[in-house]
Order: C-alpha cells, then sequence, then structure tokens
C-alpha cells in the first residue's frame, strides 16, 4: 500500500531534481547559454505549470486509480507472473520503459505527432528545464497509453510511482547542461542515458535527431539500431529548423505551435 501523499512524494522528487541539477549547471557547466537562460526557464516552467494544471484538472489521480484496479483486481500480465515481487518489479520496470521508447520514437515518425513534440525539441539551450517542456497536446495521449499499459501489465501503484519517479529523474539528468567525467558517461551509457547520448537526440540533424530515444535505459536503441555514438559534441547544434530565434519561441506560441506550419 502507498501512503495517501505518494503523488505530493513524486512531485518533491520532481522540485528536488529541478534544484539540484541546476545547481550543478551552474557550478559545472557543459556549455555556455547562447540565449538567456533566465527567460527560459520562465517559458519552460510557464508551459510545466500550465500542463500541470490542466492534467490536474483533466485527470486528476486516474493513472494510480488505474494501477490500484489492476492490482486488487488481479489483471494484467506481471499479477500472472509466478515470481516474487521484486522479479514482478523489474520486470515491470523494463516493460514500461521500452514502452516509452516506442512511444517516443513514434512522436518522431509520425506527423501529427511529431507536431505536438517538436515543442520539446525547440529548446535553443539544453538544460534541466528542457525536460519539462512538453506540450498538453503530447502530454494528454501519452497518459491514456500509460494507463493502458498499467492496466495491461497489472502494474501496482508502487512500481508506478517509482517508475515515474525514476523517468523524472533520468530525464532531468540527461537533459542537464553539466560536464560530466568522461569515464563515468562510458559507464553510463553501457545501461543508462547520459547527457551526451541525448544531447545528439536534439540535434537540428534530421538523422541524429531520429536516434537515442532511451529515457532510462538505452539499451533499447541498441537492441533496436537507433543509437548513434560518433558525434562531435561540441559542434551539436540544439534546436529545430525553422525556430532559431528565441523572440518568437515565448509561451504563447509554443501552445500554439502544433497548429501553425509544418516544420519537418
Amino acid at each position: 500500500m502507498l501512503p495517501p501523499d505518494a503523488p505530493l512524494l513524486r512531485s518533491l522528487i520532481f522540485v528536488a531534481g529541478l534544484a539540484i541539477f541546476l545547481a550543478l549547471e551552474l557550478l559545472i557547466p557543459y556549455r555556455p547559454n547562447t540565449v538567456s537562460k533566465s527567460r527560459r526557464w520562465a517559458v519552460n516552467l510557464g508551459l510545466t505549470a500550465f500542463n500541470s494544471l490542466a492534467m490536474f484538472l483533466i485527470m486528476g489521480t486516474a493513472i494510480l486509480a488505474v494501477a490500484r484496479l489492476a492490482s486488487q483486481g488481479g489483471i494484467g500480465f506481471l499479477n500472472m507472473l509466478e515470481a516474487p515481487y521484486w522479479v514482478k518489479f523489474l520486470a515491470g520496470l523494463v516493460f514500461l520503459d521500452f514502452m516509452l521508447y516506442v512511444w517516443h520514437l513514434l512522436n518522431h515518425v509520425v506527423p501529427l505527432l511529431w507536431r505536438f513534440h517538436r515543442v520539446h525539441h525547440t529548446d535553443l539551450n539544453m538544460d534541466v528545464s528542457t525536460a519539462t517542456r512538453f506540450h498538453l497536446g503530447e502530454l494528454l495521449p501519452s497518459v491514456f497509453i500509460k494507463m493502458g499499459l498499467i492496466y495491461l501489465s497489472g502494474a501496482d501503484p508502487l512500481l508506478v510511482i517509482a517508475f515515474e519517479s525514476l523517468l523524472v529523474l533520468c530525464a532531468q539528468f540527461h537533459h542537464s547542461s553539466l560536464r560530466v567525467p568522461a569515464g563515468f558517461e562510458r559507464l553510463w551509457w553501457v545501461f543508462f542515458v547520459p547527457p551526451s547520448m541525448h544531447r545528439i537526440h536534439h540535434s537540428v540533424k534530421i538523422k541524429e535527431r531520429n536516434s537515442n530515444y532511451g529515457t532510462i535505459f538505452s539499451l533499447w536503441d541498441r537492441i533496436m539500431g537507433t543509437l548513434v555514438k560518433d558525434v562531435d559534441q561540441a559542434g551539436i547544434l540544439i534546436g529545430v529548423g525553422g525556430h532559431y530565434e528565441a523572440g518568437k519561441l515565448g509561451l504563447h506560441r509554443l501552445l500554439a505551435m502544433p497548429f501553425t506550419k509544418y516544420v519537418p
């Protein structure tokens, strides 16, 4: 059983991660800013606040409700698996992360989904705040898909909260603009996603952008053949072609972006 304030715990993890990675970026930055960091943070966190309020009003605690329903009803393949709880927990974590990889890939290759996902990629610099920069039109369908996957797998509330929290911290880490020791990155890259791997994914070059879709595990990109490594990190230009003017990337423009001219 989860305590009634479990969603609050996840929110605290989000805020703590944001503060920690921001502090690290300021102490040991990877690269200098090319546009105003304060303005970008205002836009990104403004978008996050808008999304959080809208998602709360529309969905509430529906995800955890589905997890409780599946767990208590013995629904889903995890509940049919005859194994210790820790095995089911790891299996559920791996399953949810792989399906997130698939969803991320679809957001790049399906033109309608890319219209919304490009909001995330139009950030001209990449830092921990970029991990919060998503359009509501991308988040809403992802929630319904997530509820379906939770029901299918039978993931319980504890697994869902753990996965969501780990997801937030991993996304904050690999979006952050902090200088990470090369040895650590090489080791981390074996199984997980370091900043250098995800930085390639935010390149303006379409071939590089359409790679490195992993969030927690880098294994899916290796298995599915979407891993790209040999890129000059110092030469990576962050953003999306056609969206280079910071003045045209304010909050109201990001909200309207999916309904404007399509940019591949």
